[in-house]
């Protein structure tokens, strides 16, 4: 199994996750927060074209993650995965496209690859995230979420490679130019990740299999890679995997796990 990024940031998020087995291929998208052109461009970089997909899985409704999903599902025919309420918050958008809901607790089969949605405090209508597998390694991905809860640590443990959000830098964020209410919003329990919680929660997850961590959705305002990337190899426990920075610009070339 691998996976690869067509961007993560504010301004779009787009993962591919692709398993082979034999002669078959399997590859989803995990959200699309790209217009059509732009994301047909940065799946052509990554070798892959719109026929290539499977499905896009997709994980809250906001626009960074969603906003070019249904037109490019429709235009291509490709069906999408997402829980109701996200389903709720973009129904209007959604015509001509192949729905498909699917909660935490479930079990979702795309070809030779299940996905394991999980819920996540987010300010969201249903944010779930998702934790792949081919059936021999396991790939969990974290992007949007304001603070750890012992569900998610336990769904995420024991992963082989992991996407972890580093929204930010706590004090960079809080002498950032954001007025009041965005930095409270942002850093809350329903925002996103600071660097230091991304590391706490990178801690206490069961790192046994865990060769490879991805930070992921930057702020390009309120972080800096260097940062990211220290939290990470410092975390409390880290026992030597891998440590790479997903860019809003460029994403990151293929991760085989």
């Amino acid at each position: 199994m691998k996976f690869a990024s067509l961007g993560s940031g504010s301004e779009g998020n787009a993962l591919l996750i692709s398993s082979t087995a034999g002669t078959t291929r399997t590859t989803v998208m995990l959200d699309c927060g790209f217009g059509i052109r732009e994301t047909e461009r940065r799946l052509a970089r990554l070798g892959m074209g719109p026929a290539d997909l499977a499905g896009i899985v997709v994980t809250h409704e906001h626009t960074d993650h969603v906003g070019g999903v249904f037109k490019f599902a429709r235009r291509h025919k490709i069906p999408v995965w997402l829980s109701f309420g996200t389903f709720r918050a973009v129904e209007r958008d959604t015509h001509g496209v192949a729905m498909h809901l699917c909660g935490d607790g479930d079990r979702v089969a795309i070809g030779d690859l299940e996905l394991s949605p999980c819920t996540v405090p987010h300010d969201a209508r249903e944010p779930i995230q998702y934790v792949a597998s081919d059936g021999r390694v396991r790939l969990g991905v974290l992007t949007d979420a304001g603070q750890s809860t012992p569900h998610l640590v336990q769904i995420l443990g024991g992963c082989n490679a992991l996407m972890l959000e580093c929204n930010h830098d706590r004090q960079m964020l809080a002498d950032s130019s954001y007025p009041y209410s965005l930095k409270q919003r942002i850093g809350g329990a329903y925002g996103h990740l600071s660097n230091q919680t991304a590391a706490e929660i990178l801690a206490a997850l069961d790192q046994s299999r865990l060769t490879k961590v991805v930070g992921a959705h930057l702020s390009q305002q309120n972080n800096r890679p260097q940062l990211a990337r220290e939290a990470l190899c410092n975390a409390p426990g880290a026992q030597g995997f891998e440590v790479l920075i997903a860019c809003q610009d460029e994403g990151f070339e293929w991760v085989e796990i």
